[in-house]
């Protein structure tokens, strides 16, 4: 095998979000590609991209990139909703040809496939402000009923954790007002709402509830086995199998954050789901 090829394989996927959300991202992405090495970037310190300009969520999202792609990369994954709404042209034209994956078109096609008439898209501000999924969802499906929701609280609701499930219920429910009567589609257009998924389960029991970590990761995975195969990849031997056990058991994951590194470890295992132990402290 050419080694630089060997060498790029063994590269980190890197992942980047405004916060902590994206780590249910990361979650998925880990089980759906065990073999592969991660690299997370938390811009903490500028939580959250989904109240600011266009133009900042840009500039934001172009520097967090390029913190990766200095780390050496072989992919980047815009695990924020906002940014991929807003800067993942920008951000593929800048590192071209680096692969590169955004939320927003693997969770539409999801909700799009539904089956439902209806999706409610929940979301920060600026992503329901940039259309970018009720763009692709009607580009997936002329004839869906697509309606938008700003969740402004939700983000900082998820970061605090579960200990406040009584005030998390009241306000959900708001947010959920008018359709929390039948079945739709609800589709979570923020990485960090996940961690709402069993509640809102319970208040809408009709609906079908998409959000974009598990549909990312999918795409993902299914996006770099096929630029592997069009490079000409070939069947591994029964070494290379060898060496690919090797490296599942001795995976790196390593933790950026811009700001609060100790509470990126204790928040982030909670939308990860596993503790977190080190995390670096970078500035972009």
């Amino acid at each position: 095998m050419d080694n630089q090829l060997t060498l790029q394989r063994s590269a980190p996927i890197g992942v980047f979000d405004s916060g902590m959300g994206g780590l249910t991202v990361l979650s998925a992405l880990m089980q759906a590609m065990p073999d592969e090495n991660f690299v997370y970037l938390g811009d903490t310190a500028r939580l959250p991209y989904g109240t600011k300009s266009p133009a900042t969520v840009v500039r934001y999202a172009e520097q967090a990139a390029g913190v990766l792609v200095q780390r050496g990369v072989r992919a980047l994954v815009v695990a924020c909703n906002t940014a991929s709404g807003l800067a993942l042209e920008q951000l593929t034209r800048r590192f071209a040809p680096l692969p590169l994956f955004g939320v927003v078109e693997p969770g539409a096609r999801a909700a799009a496939a539904a089956g439902h008439s209806e999706v409610l898209v929940l979301a920060t501000e600026s992503t329901v402000r940039g259309g970018a999924y009720q763009r692709t969802l009607h580009a997936l499906n002329p004839t869906l009923r697509v309606h938008a929701r700003a969740c402004p609280l939700w983000v900082t609701l998820a970061e605090q954790g579960p200990e406040s499930p009584d005030v998390v219920k009241v306000i959900l429910k708001r947010s959920l007002r008018g359709f929390d009567d039948h079945a739709t589609t609800l589709l979570l257009g923020c990485t960090h709402f996940p961690v709402f998924r069993e509640a809102l389960a319970a208040m809408v029991p009709g609906a079908t509830i998409v959000d974009s970590a598990a549909t990312t990761a999918q795409y993902v995975a299914d996006g770099l086995a096929d630029a592997a195969g069009a490079g000409g990849a070939a069947t591994p031997t029964r070494t290379e199998k060898a060496r690919t056990e090797k490296a599942r058991t001795e995976r790196t994951v390593t933790f950026l954050a811009t700001d609060g590194v100790s509470r990126f470890r204790r928040v982030g295992s909670h939308f990860l789901g596993t503790e977190i132990r080190d995390v670096e402290l970078v500035d972009l």
